[in-house]
């Protein structure tokens, strides 16, 4: 078995901190392992919420000593109907408690395996949709400028510009991006600003990120406005449905997506719209469609998108205030854990770091 290999090392360190931290339990304590202040995983439910009670890293200039980094952007400035996506950073946060670091499917440990902090949140503008791409491209950039790979949770959609926009100023490399979702995103705007229906029609006009490389998977039903399909078709964007999907399969899919994406490309990109999943199983998003996705079929085009290795990532649109039960905000958190186990399980988790050439520069 694979757990057999697995160390626990990470484990008995945080055991032996939470004991010198917290103090040790009391003397009716049989396990003494157990301290008097939680510290650490246990129990899960108490403690800070951090993701995955991943280390909180005050001073954001040490991201780089961390393999992976969580960004939080807490804004919903560019939702077009129901907003509350303000607060997915903290609806995902609260509900990795639940998690353990270890899939025994798999067979990994992602205490033992890799590192991982959280630096908090990006500091939005909510009433300037402009001033809040700049921060986040500023907070994007320079985790990845560091070397470790940036994980975010939104937020809306209209993120997705500003977070490749950051990545791709540290790079003079190519990025293709797989985009899963239920709508197309592709305005150039909507109410006459940059809004969640618009990141792909400006992310693709970035020198490093070319439209052909764009893959959009998933879009279908009756929220793809008109506008959006004369620029998927200008662009040459690559589009698969929810019907290509069901007659393809995951696995023909996610073949294809990562050819597409990767063709001519040094490193890809992963944007995940909560919305991509069947609206009975997320219903705290903004933009819910029936349809979608089932869970286990999103898990699975993540885990094989994932395994060659990815430069970033985010998950958007989770607005816990429509949630129940945080089921929409623990699909989230689920996705985030198999892209990284995904890499950390086929040795690419850090494959990004070779097309980092150019220094962070301040937006």
């Amino acid at each position: 078995m694979k757990e057999a290999s697995i160390p626990t090392t990470k484990h008995d360190e945080e055991i032996q901190r939470g004991l010198e931290l917290g103090l040790p339990g009391s003397s009716s304590i049989e396990d003494k392992t157990i301290p008097t202040f939680s510290r650490g995983e246990l129990p899960h439910f108490a403690g800070i919420n951090t993701f995955m009670k991943a280390p909180y890293l005050e001073d954001v200039k040490d991201v780089g000593k961390f393999d992976a980094t969580v960004i939080g952007v807490p804004f919903d400035g560019g939702c077009t109907y129901r907003a509350g996506t303000r607060f997915g950073p903290q609806g995902i946060r609260r509900i990795s408690a639940l998690y353990t670091p270890y899939n025994y499917e798999r067979g990994i440990d992602l205490r033992e395996q890799m590192s991982l902090c959280d630096a908090g949140d990006v500091f939005t503008i909510p009433a300037n949709i402009e001033k809040t791409f700049d921060q986040i491209s500023n907070g994007v950039a320079h985790v990845a400028a560091s070397g470790s790979f940036p994980i975010i949770l939104g937020g809306d959609h209209s993120i997705g510009f500003p977070t490749i926009r950051g990545i791709a100023s540290v790079t003079s490399k190519r990025i293709g991006i797989i985009h899963v979702d239920r709508h197309a995103d592709i305005q150039e705007k909507d109410l006459d600003e940059r809004m969640h229906t618009t990141p792909y029609f400006h992310a693709t006009n970035i020198p490093n990120v070319r439209p052909e490389n764009l893959v959009q998977i998933g879009i279908g039903g009756w929220q793809v406005p008109r506008p959006a399909v004369g620029n998927m078709v200008e662009r040459q964007t690559n589009i698969f449905t929810m019907e290509d999907v069901e007659t393809l399969g995951i696995e023909k899919v996610a073949e294809m997506a990562l050819e597409r994406a990767w063709d001519g490309c040094d490193a890809v990109y992963l944007s995940y719209d909560i919305d991509s999943i069947e609206a009975a199983f997320v219903p705290g998003t903004g933009w819910p469609e029936p349809g979608g996705l089932l869970p286990r079929e999103a898990l699975k085009l993540v885990g094989l998108v994932a395994a060659e290795g990815l430069c970033g990532m985010e998950v958007v649109e989770v607005s816990p205030p429509y949630d129940h039960a945080d089921i929409t905000s623990l699909m989230a958190l689920r996705i985030c854990v198999d892209v990284l186990g995904s890499m950390v399980s086929h040795g690419t988790l850090g494959k990004h770091k070779s097309i980092i050439d150019k220094p962070f520069t301040p937006f």
